[in-house]
Order: C-alpha cells, then sequence, then structure tokens
C-alpha cells in the first residue's frame, strides 16, 4: 500500500508526533514548486550563474575540507545552482555533474552553451530575432556564448573566436533560439 496511514499505524505515539512534526515544518516546503524555492541567500533556487575565476576547485562537499571532484580553469563557465549551505553554493555543469563551489567564486553573469536542435549538428546565430534576419554563424555544440538578454524565446549573445588572419579573437553579436542554449530556462525573461 502506497499511502501514509499503514507507516504511521506501525509507529508508536512518540515517533508518530516526530513524523507528524516532521511532515508539518518539512512538508509544505518539499511540494512548494521549484521556482518558488530560495536559499540561504535569498536568491531563487535553481538559478544560473559562472565561475568568476580561475582555477576553480569543486569540491564533493559544501567545505574545503571536503576532496576536490574536478577543477574549472576557464573564467566565464556557466553553471546552474541548485542548492545552498552557508556560503557554499551546489552547481551542476551543462554535462549533469554537481559539485560545491564556494559563493566567491561565482558571479551573477550569464553565459550559455549551445545546445543545437535535434537533428542538427550546429545552431544558426541569427542577426536578429527571426530566422528571416540573416545568419551571422553557425555554432556547434558546446559553444560557449555570453548572454545579454532573453525575451522568453530569443536570446542575444555573443560568441568569441579566434580570427583565422592576424590569430586575434574577434566577437560577433546574434540572437539564438532560447531553445538551443543550455544556461537559460524556458521562457525566462532578464536583460
Amino acid at each position: 500500500m502506497f499511502g501514509r496511514a499503514p507507516l504511521l499505524s506501525t509507529l508508536g505515539r512518540f515517533q508518530r508526533a516526530l513524523f507528524l512534526i516532521f511532515l508539518a515544518a518539512f512538508g509544505g516546503f518539499l511540494a512548494m514548486p521549484a521556482s518558488a524555492a530560495e536559499g540561504p541567500s535569498g536568491l531563487p533556487l535553481p538559478r544560473f550563474a559562472t565561475t568568476r575565476s580561475t582555477p576553480i576547485n569543486v569540491r564533493i562537499g559544501p567545505g574545503t575540507r571536503y576532496g576536490v571532484a574536478w577543477v574549472y580553469v576557464k573564467a566565464g563557465t556557466p553553471v546552474e545552482i541548485i542548492a545552498e549551505f552557508d556560503t557554499w553554493r551546489k552547481v551542476r555543469d551543462a554535462d549533469g555533474s554537481e559539485g560545491w563551489i564556494h559563493q566567491n567564486l561565482l558571479s551573477g553573469k550569464r553565459a550559455g552553451v549551445v545546445s543545437p536542435p535535434e537533428g542538427s549538428d550546429q545552431a544558426v546565430l541569427w542577426a536578429n530575432r527571426a530566422t528571416e534576419s540573416g545568419v551571422r554563424a553557425y555554432l556547434g555544440p558546446g559553444y560557449r556564448v555570453d548572454i545579454s538578454r532573453c525575451d522568453g524565446a530569443w536570446c542575444e549573445v555573443s560568441a568569441s573566436y579566434e580570427r583565422p588572419d592576424n590569430g586575434g579573437h574577434a566577437n560577433i553579436q546574434g540572437y539564438l533560439p532560447q531553445g538551443e542554449l543550455w544556461g537559460v530556462y524556458r521562457n525566462e525573461e532578464f536583460d
């Protein structure tokens, strides 16, 4: 049986009281929609951020006494903050790996990773918020972009690339459909 009654009937009076106190204290929190959850920082959970500097040790637990799971070696890597404990943030990256980073090593700046539409090996960077606006570039899966703003359907992004003529770096700006980016939620709007 999947109801609560069998569990409660097998518990003693004291255990039942503790169980009901637990449900009263945490049951409402567990039933809250993800968009309404807040961490100790008062900011919504989950939310996206980027790494602030390099190198950054990602730990298996919330503190320096925990071992290092991996190291971020590039600033501006997008991560999703999925939990908070004191000054530590549990993050998930685009590959789905999870670990803990100190809050001082994260920035609210937005970046994303290109996720081309199903059946395609690249995403189109458009000149404007329409597929008739002209192609600015083709971006492969996993390509990192900075996100300026999103309107719920399109995101204005900047992609940097190495120029073949002189080896320097350049940026190209354009628009990606919001569903082709990891680093922004469906229908999320910001600027």
